[in-house]
């Protein structure tokens, strides 16, 4: 811990802590980085010992980085199981919504919900190593007024992938069948792709680790008439 703190100082290591992110750079090419990881969590608390990622604390912070004149452009680097579909679209729309440069980087995994996340960005990376998995709206717990919630289902998936192929090169129908799949992940419909087949089916636009992020985030900022 001392050594950590001699190299990033205690404020940096306390914004880690804090918000998962921290501020890098020189004056005048700042960069926010920021990690989605484990769960996203929404209305509902998830139980202790479970990584997430609460939304109502990166909301401020993404507003705060879009009002901060010395941010120069946000790094998200993704680890994610998915998790609440309305908070995981949310932050989504607004990292889409942002004028600053973004990209987004998918380490070890995107999933789920955490899919509209890795396209949201005006560049997104992912890891040869990387997994995506793709699937169709699900529900937890009891279930009343089953019309009712296949409409609800079939509207909020009608959303996402509206979403995705708004914000990637990914056609439609691709989508929907790599979503409906039935041979291609074990106990669900769905499918489960690696770092090149997201970018030969236009999910993801490039290959690549944190050294081509990073490039292609301080080339954006570089000629922000680009973006």
């Amino acid at each position: 811990m001392s050594e950590e703190k001699e190299k990033y100082g205690e404020s940096e290591l306390e914004e880690i802590f804090k918000s998962g992110g921290v501020t890098v750079g020189g004056e005048g090419q700042e960069i926010r980085c920021l990690s989605i990881i484990g769960q996203i969590e929404g209305h509902y608390a998830l139980g202790e010992g479970q990584k997430a990622t609460k939304y109502e604390h990166l909301i401020p912070l993404l507003v705060s980085i879009e009002e901060d004149p010395a941010i120069k452009g946000l790094l998200i680097v993704l680890n994610t199981m998915g998790g609440d579909v309305e908070a995981g679209l949310a932050l989504s729309e607004l990292i889409a919504s942002m004028t600053k440069p973004t990209v987004t980087l998918v380490l070890g995994g995107g999933h789920s919900i955490g899919v509209p996340l890795a396209v949201a960005a005006k560049r997104s990376f992912i890891v040869p190593s990387a997994t995506m998995t793709i699937h169709p709206v699900r529900i937890n717990g009891t279930v009343l007024g089953t019309p009712q919630t296949y409409r609800y289902f079939h509207d909020m998936q009608g959303r996402i992938v509206d979403f995705i192929c708004r914000h990637s090169r990914i056609a439609k129908s691709r989508l929907e069948e790599l979503m409906m799949a039935p041979d291609k992940m074990a106990t669900d419909v769905g499918t489960i792709i690696d770092g090149k087949e997201a970018v030969a089916c236009g999910l993801i636009d490039t290959v690549g680790g944190l050294d081509a992020a990073l490039s292609a985030l301080h080339d954006m900022a570089k000629s922000p008439q680009t973006v």
